[in-house]
């Protein structure tokens, strides 16, 4: 089999597991219960999400003897009296609506049809057309792209009444033309998400449009490379995967596959061996602040989970491109603002990939090379917010390791600068064209169950011993300082190069071979502190950035880490304002929330499409088994391709 989607194995099961995502079906009843049963959903109301309710955790492990029931969270938002609602939905049956409750003074997402729609208001806004004409010469105003970017809220009256966006704007030459190298600097259309109208045009520095065209796609592009030969993954008898439904079995592993419209991929009750990991794994939240003052630029930090929804802007994925190999494709299931049904297919990809060396060891005695080829399990989205691309990776390895990967692509958020002038805030790509420096942050939200839910939290640090102790003689010796987190504000930390600082979680109620708890280590990867100031209005409610490191005890309606309605929020109610609680976390149920993020000084080799940038984090085993748990991997069979050998 080359790259191709297979048909895999079926586990045998009578009935879908609980955690699995709701059904077209199943979104579909939510619509109809809500449009009949309750008078607050009206012509001008919008379906923001509908998600699973996920059942009780005690009903999921066993401890309860209640009946699991299918419900459906639901948050609702109506334009004409700028209201949101959050709805409880039960499925069974005709279903019926369990709860309706009004939540004041919040923003929710940004639907993708309100996107749509606000470049079209944009696009009509006789005063727009008035002013791109008279400024820029611009006749054709179908020529024109309006990104939406969220309003955030900095302070004015406006933010805190009105459902708003200050979308970006920028011309293509021509139908196909990438639209993106062409900003149009000076301009920024505020627009009233509620009434769909242009408010006001807020005008700045009026700079020349850049009109040096920079194309990427395949039919712009003159001379390709002719050195590329063809490139096969071949599993003769299919990937190791089995499924069922949303289930995966992958050699010791297994979980259910989720998805939401705000969070995108979601990974369920991961297991290795049938000993549990974590019982929730998922993007909680992620902020893209700009670093340039300018009037154009200052106000662009987008909340791309709470302000955007990175399920509904999942891309469809293409085998052979996006995945290649034998592929098991999940679809989303969702719908559109106004309540129709919309399937994203092969919105989730999951696939095996060969990477090397997993362990090796050759004796020089005995001349017996021991080798074992790794093998891990890949489940990815990506998704495109406007000029951005993310792709989103979840990697599980035949030694227990966990690994997260976040892919970024896509195109640079570009600014026009004078002829013949620099940006002290960004990177000239092109003639009159510069990239503002700018950081990307994600927080990944982990409900751990090691063994079981209750695990503890330790900071390890790893230290010089005094260089003048009478027993340091060689100058040599370092040991760890381990330190148990007893609270939520003790929890708060930062990485540190200097200390090697990792974190490991342990069950205390679990031994391995030696006595010791069995436990998990997270390994930080690259990452970066943020550079504005806590006085910038973003980062007053982004409080996920102010440290790395986060533990609290598991609360069912502490998901998100900058809190559920981001959007023009006026404060924290995420992080911050979660752990000033200060709760015990020894021995609980406790969730982690890691922060990691890149630092983005643009290449000219970053344009017109930038080459995927990579950031992430693992977790590793640390005396979760008595040895190697990939000693058991059989040797591979040696095979020689004779025609690449002749080469």
């Amino acid at each position: 089999m080359t790259s191709k989607e297979v048909k895999t194995i079926k586990i045998n099961s009578e009935t879908r597991h609980p955690l699995e995502p709701l059904s077209i079906a199943e979104i579909g009843l939510a619509v109809s219960v809500l449009k009949k049963q309750s008078d607050k959903v009206t012509s001008t109301t919008r379906f923001v999400s509908i998600t699973l309710r996920e059942p009780p955790k005690e009903k999921i492990l066993g401890k309860s003897n209640e009946k699991i029931t299918r419900e459906a969270d639901v948050v609702l938002f109506n334009n004409e009296t700028n209201s949101c609602y959050e709805a409880r939905i039960l499925l069974e049956d005709e279903g019926h609506i369990v709860s309706l409750e009004h939540i004041p003074n919040v923003q929710p997402t940004m639907t993708i049809d309100e996107q749509m729609e606000c470049e079209q208001a944009v696009l009509r806004s006789t005063e727009f057309q008035e002013l791109i004409l008279k400024h820029y010469g611009i006749e054709d105003v179908n020529r024109v792209m309006v990104d939406i970017w969220s309003s955030g809220y900095y302070g004015e009256e406006e933010e805190r009444t009105h459902r708003l966006a200050r979308p970006l704007c920028f011309v293509r030459s021509d139908p196909t033309d990438n639209g993106y190298t062409h900003p149009i600097e000076g301009l920024r259309p505020v627009v009233d998400l509620n009434t769909m109208e242009v408010i006001r045009i807020e005008i700045y520095n009026h700079y020349p449009i850049p009109y040096v065209n920079f194309n990427y796609t395949s039919d712009r592009i003159k001379k390709f490379r002719d050195d590329i030969r063809p490139f096969e993954i071949i599993q003769p008898e299919g990937p190791s995967f089995q499924t069922d439904g949303n289930q995966v079995s992958w050699q010791k592993w297994s979980f259910i596959v989720g998805f939401t419209m705000r969070e995108g991929l979601v990974l369920h009750n991961l297991t290795y061996d049938n000993r549990s990991i974590f019982y929730r794994g998922a993007l909680s939240e992620m902020v893209v602040p700009y670093g340039d003052p300018a009037e154009q630029q200052a106000r662009k930090n987008a909340f791309d989970c709470g302000e955007y929804g990175l399920g509904c802007s999942t891309n469809s994925l293409e085998l052979g491109c996006d995945c290649l190999g034998c592929i098991k494709y999940f679809d989303a299931n969702m719908c559109s603002s106004r309540g129709d049904l919309l399937v994203i297919k092969n919105a989730i990809c999951l696939h095996e990939e060969d990477v090397g060396i997993l362990w090796k060891h050759t004796d020089r005695r005995l001349n017996n090379p021991e080798v074992r080829r790794s093998r891990r399990l890949v489940i990815s989205s990506i998704a495109t917010i406007e000029n951005y691309e993310y792709g989103f990776f979840w990697y599980l390895y035949q030694d227990a390791s966990i690994h997260f990967e976040v892919k970024m692509t896509g195109i640079l958020s570009l600014g026009a600068i004078p002829p013949e002038q620099k940006s002290a805030y960004g990177s000239i790509i092109a003639p009159q064209l510069f990239g503002p420096y700018h950081q990307h942050f994600f927080n990944v939200r982990l409900d751990l169950a090691i063994d079981g839910v209750d695990n503890t939290a330790y900071m390890v640090d790893v230290e010089a011993d005094p260089d003048d102790a009478e027993y340091n003689r060689f100058h040599n010796a370092f040991h760890i300082n381990k330190i148990r987190l007893d609270t939520e504000k003790q929890a708060r930390s930062h990485l540190s190069l200097e200390k090697s600082r990792s974190w490991i979680f342990e069950n205390n109620s679990t031994r391995n071979a030696i006595g010791q708890p069995t436990g998990y280590k997270l390994y930080p990867g690259e990452n970066c502190m943020p550079l504005s100031s806590k006085n910038a209005w973003w980062r007053k409610r982004a409080s996920f950035v102010d440290y790395h490191v986060w533990v609290t005890p598991f609360h069912e309606n502490e998901m998100f880490g900058s809190g559920n309605y981001p959007n023009q929020c006026q404060s924290d109610i995420g992080l911050h304002k979660y752990t000033e609680q200060d709760r015990s976390i020894v021995n609980r149920d406790i969730v982690l929330w890691y922060t990691f993020g890149v630092t983005h000084i643009p290449r000219q080799e970053d344009f017109p499409v930038m080459p995927v940038v990579v950031c992430g984090f693992t977790l590793k085993p640390n005396g979760f088994f008595d040895i190697n748990p990939s000693s058991d991997i059989p040797k591979a069979i040696k095979k020689i391709d004779e025609a690449c050998c002749k080469n």
